[in-house]
């Protein structure tokens, strides 16, 4: 998903400089999106293996 949100970025910096404002427009909203959508699952992926090394813990001990 990040790598979609470079891509898109990449294509926004393209077309804003050779003059393709709306294409530009776009492209960064929606690198926008799938950037914060790649943030809150890399967040919610960290905070689920902290839970689970807890949990792995008590169930070793």
């Amino acid at each position: 998903m990040l790598k979609y949100a470079l891509i898109f970025a990449l294509i926004a910096l393209v077309a804003g400089a050779l003059g393709f404002g709306g294409v530009a427009a776009g492209a960064a909203g929606i690198a926008k999106l799938l950037f914060g959508l790649f943030l809150l699952m890399a967040v919610v992926f960290v905070v689920l293996a902290a839970l689970g090394v807890g949990a792995a813990k008590k169930v070793l001990d």
